[in-house]
């Protein structure tokens, strides 16, 4: 009996087997499939980020608010000038935080009066002084269109917290 047995699980083992791999084969070649076109697109993907990288620098060399040494020390900024410099232009703090080459923070502390504008930023600021709506409109839409955007992540949802064994559920 124990023959006949193992002959017919073996049997039953090989048919299996073949009817998997039957079943399989054209799986494994969609994900490989997938795999190269992840790769070909992540590829794509780098290098329009280059690009794109490359883009934002060639705007940046091309636009610089620059001042004389001379204008520089002469120069005086309070946080209220700077405020109304960037008012008077019709700025918001993030876009004259882009067009100056710092983050919106650090404008935020400008005004404020927590710390005072570096050499060359103040030349920058120099340099906006004698700039047009118009053409600042434009340097910002040039920029804008230039930098990268990011992609936003989806949050997961919150999972819900279990409650203690010895708590009753509130219902």
């Amino acid at each position: 009996m124990g023959k006949i047995e193992s002959m017919i699980k073996s049997e039953i083992q090989r048919l299996a087997r073949r009817e998997i791999r039957s079943t399989f084969r054209p799986l494994k070649r969609e994900v490989r499939a997938m795999r190269l076109k992840l790769s070909s697109l992540m590829k794509g993907y780098t290098n329009l980020n280059r690009i794109t990288k490359e883009q934002v620098q060639k705007a940046t060399e091309q636009f610089k608010l620059e001042a004389t040494p001379d204008e520089i020390k002469v120069a005086r900024f309070s946080p209220a000038r700077i405020r109304a410099l960037r008012l008077k232009k019709g700025l918001s703090q993030k876009e004259l935080g882009m067009l100056l080459g710092v983050s919106l923070g650090t404008v935020v502390l400008w005004e404020k009066g927590k710390i005072t504008p570096k050499a060359e930023r103040k030349g920058a600021l120099i340099a906006l002084r004698r700039l047009k709506k118009r053409e600042i409109r434009r340097v910002l839409a040039e920029r804008k269109a230039a930098e990268p955007k990011k992609e936003r992540v989806k949050a997961k949802p919150a999972r819900k917290k279990k409650l203690a064994r010895n708590k009753k559920s509130r219902r």
